[in-house]
């Protein structure tokens, strides 16, 4: 009893600690909030306000029905433009398609014949260079083939595709990528927080206090984990309701619970692993630079970024062992698919699993880094 007791007050000194250090409020604060929502809207999968303008050598009744088929939010407002100015606009990046209409289009098409529509495309921009080639074909051939049906062509395929999205029925990029950041910001500040708090107090010789008193280097540790995890716990909350629900608008299909409850067992993970770079880390510039190898390793094979599936068989079976693989995987099964504690049982197992594990090994070392400080 006395030892929980312990953990306690000391968890309490970790909280007050972390409330006097302004910029490190400030830090979190701007992290859960206007990070988020800026990672969600300023990046986007789908083609938005492309700049386009066309190049009309047939002066047709099909060439101005394909013009005024591109039109906002999608597209820019599309500009006219002649053949010999085509070089010049790409390369003064004025446009990032150019469509160009080769001349008898109209009269090529109700003769029975395929002539070619030549689109060029600035590819600094590379996703959307990709994604608005497909819009604009897609655009182009379906304006085409409704314009035959009205004449004596004819243009139906083999087959009528019928596409129907689950889970994020309007493709918006933004309900996705916001669960990956928070979940990306749980880890990072997690991390930093922990191994920040152990690294503090050895250079403000806080540590040398604690090891006077009657005190062991688990409660040291549980102190931490659970004063820095609450801290997140409560930001992550405040992140999903205020900023993804309510600003970003991004639906909860499964159950907040459950998905807090997953939160809770990798925040396990993440604290411990604070508390292991705290430990080896010398210096505040040392744990810095491990944060850079440690994180982005963990956020880029994670699956949140890039799905899983399209790494490598051999780097799959190493990622296997990652608790974030798993956090990302019961996230989007929760949130997304509205998946119960049948469908999670196995990534929450395994992220108890490697989070004890890997706690066990923390305080192996903290516990050892004490004996050597005394």
């Amino acid at each position: 009893m006395a030892s929980w007791r312990n953990i306690l007050w000391l968890g309490l000194k970790e909280i007050r600690s972390l409330v006097s250090d302004w910029v490190m409020v400030l830090f979190v604060a701007y992290a859960f909030t206007l990070a988020i929502y800026v990672q969600a809207t300023g990046t986007s999968n789908e083609v938005n306000n492309a700049s386009i303008a066309f190049v009309d050598e047939d002066g047709s009744a099909l060439s101005k029905e394909l013009i005024n088929a591109f039109y906002p939010p999608s597209f820019q407002i599309p500009r006219t433009i002649l053949a010999s100015e085509v070089d010049d606009a790409m390369d003064e990046g004025r446009f990032m398609f150019v469509v160009v209409i080769p001349p008898q289009l109209e009269s090529d098409l109700r003769a029975g014949r395929e002539p070619d529509i030549q689109l060029n495309i600035d590819a600094t921009a590379m996703q959307q260079a990709g994604i608005g080639s497909n819009y604009i074909k897609n655009i182009i051939n379906n304006r085409i083939s409704s314009f035959l049906r009205r004449t004596d062509e004819t243009s139906s395929g083999p087959i009528n595709l019928v596409i129907r999205k689950v889970f994020n029925p309007n493709g918006i990029s933004s309900w996705f990528i916001s669960v990956v950041a928070i979940i990306n910001e749980i880890t990072l500040l997690t991390v930093v927080l922990c191994g920040a708090a152990v690294i503090r107090e050895r250079e403000h010789g806080t540590l040398e206090h604690l090891l006077v008193m009657p005190l062991t280097p688990f409660e040291i540790a549980m102190a931490k984990v659970w004063a820095n995890g609450a801290v997140i716990l409560l930001a992550t909350a405040a992140s999903l309701f205020l900023i993804v629900h309510m600003a970003l608008q991004v639906p909860f299909a499964g159950s907040v619970l459950l998905w807090f409850l997953g939160v809770v067992l990798y925040l396990f993970f993440a604290t411990a692993l604070g508390i292991f770079l705290g430990t080896i880390s010398r210096s505040m510039a040392q744990f810095a630079l491990l944060i850079i190898l440690v994180i982005l390793s963990l956020m880029l094979l994670s699956g949140g970024n890039t799905p899983v599936e399209s790494q490598p068989d051999w780097l799959q079976y190493i990622t296997f062992f990652l608790p974030s693989r798993h956090f990302v995987s019961f996230s989007q099964v929760i949130i997304y698919r509205g998946g119960g504690i049948g469908a999670v049982w196995s990534q929450f197992l395994m992220v108890t699993a490697i989070g004890l594990g890997f706690f066990g090994y923390s305080l192996a070392i903290f516990r050892k880094s004490i004996a050597v400080t005394k």
